[in-house]
């Protein structure tokens, strides 16, 4: 064996078998990021801002916005209905009264009061104002109504009161007593009383004992169906 021989074998004994290669393990660098500190505050940065923005909406919508929305007016006259009712002989009915042919007359007009009013009787400053400016000239009061509803709903006193005998405070609460009329709140873009949907914007408990009860579809359909077990067909109301 010759010499170069002899050195690659000892060459080949002395070097040791290279290793097969393998693939390095890859770093999770995304879990670590999301384990980081930094990555955990700004995801509570994240919470607490969308937290505050949705509490500050809530508050805007039930707070805010109905004091946008709502226009304040008082009445023509500041009416006492106590003094009204301990003198009248048929309660409500003397004033808000059926018609021969069943049809509710509603609010009253100058023919219903100027039998006790041609005068002042009193010197209430409501009193002479409402004859000095009203029943002298023959002007009718332009009398705000908290009940209004749209000209497609129908709703039939005759059906609740004589029907059901319903009593008037059942819808309008205990209004017989009051001394002086309501503050009047008229939704700026339909034109109709905040009554309506009720002066709760977020629709949520119910209104105090006295207080008249809110007028949207779904409270009368409640309301029909805790009484009568059906909401009640749609041409009931709609005609």
């Amino acid at each position: 064996m010759s010499s170069t021989d002899q050195n690659q074998t000892v060459a080949s004994e002395a070097t040791p078998e290279a290793a097969p290669e393998t693939e390095p393990t890859p770093v999770n660098h995304e879990s670590e990021a999301l384990d980081s500190p930094s990555s955990q505050s700004s995801g509570w940065a994240i919470f607490m801002f969308f937290m505050i923005g949705f509490v500050g909406s809530m508050l805007s919508g039930w707070i805010l916005f109905p004091e946008l929305l709502y226009s304040k007016k008082q009445q023509p006259i500041d009416f006492n209905h106590a003094v009204h009712l301990d003198m009248v002989y048929d309660g409500c009915e003397s004033c808000h009264y059926f018609r021969d042919d069943g049809s509710f007359a509603g609010m009253p007009n100058m023919g219903d009061c100027i039998d006790c009013h041609e005068e002042a009787q009193t010197d209430d400053p409501e009193e002479i104002k409402f004859v000095d400016e009203y029943v002298t000239p023959g002007i009718e009061v332009p009398w705000l109504n908290h009940s209004k509803q749209p000209d497609c709903v129908f709703f039939s006193h005759s059906a609740h009161v004589i029907g059901a005998d319903m009593s008037c405070e059942s819808c309008h609460g205990d209004i017989g007593t009051s001394e002086h009329t309501r503050e009047y709140q008229e939704n700026k873009l339909t034109g109709y009383s905040r009554d309506i949907w009720g002066h709760s914007i977020s629709r949520l408990g119910k209104p105090e004992p006295g207080e008249p009860l809110p007028m949207k579809m779904n409270d009368c359909a409640k309301c029909h169906k805790e009484e009568t077990g059906h909401k009640g067909a749609c041409f009931q109301c709609h005609k």
